[in-house]
């Protein structure tokens, strides 16, 4: 059996098995018109079929090939899709002073925001699309990308991401464009990371799956740079990967000592 076939049918139980033991039927997810959305509407709709919306929330950022993109992936998987333009409160917030970097974050925020109202109109779990490399180093914004109920591709690195995309017959566009979460005018993930993926997954997967030390990185010929930058990256952002930090004041605190699993029963 090819690898990503076994993955594609484990993340399609996952999601099945995740999804209804809260008592939910349907999901939600943000369509983006990029590789990691297009994956994991894919997942969903083998998983859910039309109880599967697809929502895209372009701002006046937004590329129109990216919503083609997106337009391209519904008409091809027969997914069903709503817009929802963030453009007006993005616009009735932003001023003039505010840096990509702000404006990127509050657009991302906005969309989840977005996301997560149609969810309750829809009675609906949130999808989340970030994968294990956009996790590691922290490349999200808290409470906007990162934010969902549950994650199917949370632990499969951009680079595999990429390869299930290619199993799963993601269309050729998404395939073949540069990485990017299309926040401003011409933004790409790997100019601002300043690697391609390629090598940062190499170094990842020595660093977090193999347990490579950085002496031992650096002895096998990678260079300091990226080593440096990619373990500096992990343990400066293990915050956006757990829940807020409560004061231990009592004898059972929440995540803590009180740590029921979520999908336990009385």
């Amino acid at each position: 059996m090819n690898k990503y076939e076994l993955i594609s049918r484990h993340l399609v139980g996952f999601l099945q098995s995740e999804v209804y033991k809260t008592g939910f039927k349907k999901v939600v997810i943000g369509l983006s018109g990029g590789l990691d959305s297009a994956v994991v509407a894919v997942l969903a709709h083998k998983a859910f079929e039309n109880d599967l919306l697809c929502v895209k929330m372009p701002s006046h950022y937004s590329s129109q090939s990216s919503l083609n993109d997106a337009d391209a992936l519904c008409a091809t998987f027969g997914l069903r899709c709503e817009t929802q333009s963030i453009e007006p409160m993005l616009r009735a917030y932003q001023s003039a002073d505010m840096s990509p970097l702000r404006v990127g974050n509050l657009s991302a925020r906005l969309r989840m925001v977005t996301l997560f109202d149609i969810s309750a109109r829809e009675n609906a779990l949130v999808l989340g699309t970030s994968n294990k490399s956009e996790l590691m180093l922290g490349y999200g914004t808290l409470y906007g990308d990162l934010a969902s109920a549950l994650n199917p591709i949370g632990d499969l690195y951009k680079t595999e991401v990429f390869e299930l995309a290619h199993y799963l017959g993601v269309n050729d566009a998404i395939l073949s464009k540069p990485p990017s979460a299309d926040l401003w005018e011409g933004q790409s993930d790997e100019n601002e990371i300043g690697y391609p993926y390629s090598d940062l997954d190499r170094v990842l997967k020595l660093y977090v799956e193999s347990r490579l030390t950085r002496d031992e990185l650096l002895e096998s010929g990678e260079k300091s740079e990226l080593v440096e930058l990619i373990i500096r990256k992990i343990y400066q952002n293990q915050f956006k990967r757990k829940m807020p930090i409560i004061a231990k004041l009592t004898s059972r605190t929440l995540n803590h000592d009180f740590n029921y699993p979520r999908d336990i029963t009385q």
